[in-house]
């Protein structure tokens, strides 16, 4: 058996911890970005334009947001000369401006010429995300958020967390009720689990190593959640639900194949459903109809979490503290 307080458990420890405190770090970054362009959009009057990113250019930003791009160009006071394709990070490098900066000052110029146009880049949802789905919510509501969260709990794959910020958006726009379709979610989300935990009990392994891609089984996703769940039990559960959702219909298999106690598994499932939901529901209803910004929001905020539970997790090994080891 590993032993957590021997050197070489130190040492790999105190390497993770590093390395985790890099990637913790720029994820922070970005999350405090995101969330700052968010607020000053909203400031503005104008929560569409917080889509505003360095990398586009002055055509691509008029066109996006639906501006001319001659005013915008001398709203930024620029001279009528440059190149629509001059890229607004290059523009703020020649300022001698930070590209965050610049950026805010772009989202000030658009709205000051359109505070009251939508980006043409979020009247639709993206064609890759299952717009189906997304679409099907639009029009019949929590009928179809919750066949959406059964279905994905159960390994199809659907974008249950670009559904659930939906939801969280129609909800702000008084479409939806917050708290059903809140309550909505969990429920169908923990039906899925259920549902996948008994296949998982009935079929057993040498049926789910068969067929389970039906469930969105990879050999690299058995492999690797089998170590998890071997490993942390029930908190794997927890985690699948939250950090690391796209695994939680593999884990939900495995725990019903390995006789996982069924009340442990369902607690561990509720918590983890609750929490994920609140978070996407939260965002969207926040951000309203900006789903493109919520989503970057999200992902940084998670690379943030991911990486600094993992370094408080190497940090007690890495000093040779860890709890519950002598």
């Amino acid at each position: 058996m590993f032993d957590l307080r021997s050197k070489r458990a130190r040492r790999i420890g105190a390497a993770i911890f590093l390395l985790s405190l890099l990637p913790a770090v720029w994820f922070g970054v970005r999350t405090y970005r995101s969330l700052l362009l968010v607020v000053s959009a909203y400031e503005l009057g104008a929560p569409e334009i917080s889509n505003v990113r360095p990398w586009m250019t002055i055509r691509y930003a008029a066109e996006t947001f639906r501006v001319p791009a001659d005013a915008l160009i001398a709203r930024l006071g620029l001279p009528p000369t440059i190149a629509p394709d001059t890229v607004l990070k290059t523009i703020a490098e020649q300022r001698g401006l930070s590209p965050f900066a610049f950026t805010q000052e772009a989202q000030r110029a658009i709205a000051e010429i359109s505070p009251a146009r939508a980006p043409l880049a979020n009247e639709r949802p993206d064609p890759a995300a299952g717009d189906d789905i997304l679409s099907a919510i639009l029009i019949y509501g929590y009928p179809a958020l919750a066949l959406a969260l059964l279905l994905g709990a159960m390994g199809a794959p659907l974008p249950t967390g670009f559904a659930t910020m939906l939801a969280g958006s129609l909800a702000a726009k008084g479409s939806m009720n917050w708290p059903i379709a809140g309550a909505i979610a969990v429920a169908a989300s923990i039906l899925g689990d259920t549902i996948a935990y008994a296949v998982g009990r009935a079929l057993g392994r040498e049926f789910v190593e068969r067929r389970g891609r039906w469930f969105g089984v990879t050999p690299a996703r058995w492999a690797r959640v089998q170590h998890l769940f071997e490993r942390w039990g029930g908190l794997t559960v927890l985690v699948t639900r939250t950090l690391v959702s796209h695994l939680s219909s593999v884990v939900s298999l495995l725990a019903g194949i390995g006789a996982y106690r069924l009340a442990g598994f369902i607690a561990f499932a509720l918590l983890g459903r609750v929490l994920w939901t609140a978070a996407y529901l939260g965002v969207g209803y926040a951000i309203g109809s900006n789903l493109e910004t919520a989503t970057e929001f999200l992902k940084n905020l998670t690379g943030f979490v991911v990486f600094v539970a993992l370094a408080a997790i190497a940090a007690p090994v890495a000093l040779g503290r860890v709890p519950g080891v002598r």
